[in-house]
């Protein structure tokens, strides 16, 4: 061999040894820990249909589409008369049972008792002269001055008298003593139901008024003024925009690392530079198929589970079917509870 070559064979196989060892460490080297998961979704808003609770004719409408609401905000009324009159009579009803029950608690008046001693008086009078009467009549009949028949009819006007007396007695004893009291406990229940009358009637009466049960957007009017509204017809449909939510999918691979209440952050392409402040609300306990929206050549095969990851939207920036991306910090990062991720309104 030429010795010209052989120093040339030699670097040729040193690089041959150097490049093999460089590719061994390379497919065996300590992979870097992954800090975040990336997910990718599409923006859902909740919402929500209002209507009445009872029906009635709409009266107001003073939201249009596309209008912001805030929560206790008025959105509709239907005409409220007939239910304030059912509050009216309710309140009738109500003071003529309160009555009736302030009436047996006092119990008798003193001008009761009064006639009720005078009406004993008087039956004590009339006793004593039916038994002078039958004393006089007996002495006559036992001479033999007045037949037999008169002491007879002296007698039943002393019994009479005597009945009398027992009756005048026990009036004075019931106005002593007042009304019976299973009487009061009956006027009593008749108050209390008076009274859910009148808070059922009340509650209808402002059920009349439409109100938001949270801050949103109209998204559309479903009925116009004049219409005759139902619990079962919708007046209103309202986006409720914060939080809105992002659905999500997750690949079975990675589903060990999410946990509901962990943070999160949302990144859109309209808004480069910003996120928005976001939790992991539900993961799906059943897997599915990657939806076609988010389907990417990695995933066309896999089965994935569907998150909703909760996302702050003070601005309303976020807008329904937005494409995002999630990104989901892995250190640090307990999951906390719901009540602990409000967004400020």
């Amino acid at each position: 061999m030429n010795n010209k070559k052989r120093p040339l064979i030699v670097l040729l196989l040193l690089l041959a040894l150097a490049l093999a060892g460089g590719a061994y460490w390379w497919s065996h080297r300590a992979r870097p820990a992954v800090n975040a998961l990336t997910l990718y979704g599409n923006i859902d808003i909740r919402q929500v249909q209002l209507a009445f609770n009872d029906a009635g004719r709409v009266a107001e409408l003073p939201m249009q589409e596309g209008d912001i609401v805030r929560k206790g905000q008025v959105v509709a009324r239907i005409d409220p008369v007939r239910y304030q009159d059912a509050v009216d009579r309710a309140q009738a009803a109500l003071l003529a049972q309160q009555s009736e029950l302030a009436k047996l608690r006092a119990g008798s008046r003193p001008q009761e008792i009064a006639q009720a001693r005078a009406a004993v008086s008087a039956a004590l009078a009339a006793q004593a002269n039916a038994e002078a009467t039958y004393a006089r009549q007996k002495t006559l009949v036992d001479s033999g001055f007045l037949p037999k028949q008169s002491l007879d009819n002296v007698t039943q006007q002393r019994k009479t008298a005597a009945a009398d007396v027992q009756r005048a007695q026990q009036g004075l004893s019931l106005a002593l003593q007042g009304p019976r009291k299973e009487d009061i406990a009956a006027a009593q229940a008749l108050v209390k139901a008076d009274e859910s009358a009148l808070a059922l009637a009340q509650r209808q009466l402002a059920d009349t008024v439409l109100r938001a049960p949270d801050d949103g957007v109209v998204e559309s009017r479903i009925l116009e003024v004049g219409d005759m509204a139902a619990p079962q017809t919708p007046v209103i449909t309202l986006a409720l925009n914060n939080p809105v939510w992002v659905r999500a999918y997750v690949p079975e691979t990675e589903l060990g690392k999410l946990v509901p209440g962990m943070r999160a952050s949302i990144l859109s392409d309209s808004f480069p530079g910003q996120s928005f402040a976001g939790w992991i609300g539900s993961i799906s306990p059943t897997a599915e198929f990657t939806p076609k929206s988010v389907e990417t050549t990695e995933l066309r095969a896999q089965l994935v589970y569907r998150v909703r990851v909760y996302a702050c939207n003070p601005a309303q920036k976020l807008r329904l079917g937005m494409p995002v991306t999630v990104q989901v910090p892995l250190l640090n990062n307990p999951p906390q509870a719901t009540s602990a991720h409000v967004c400020q309104h």
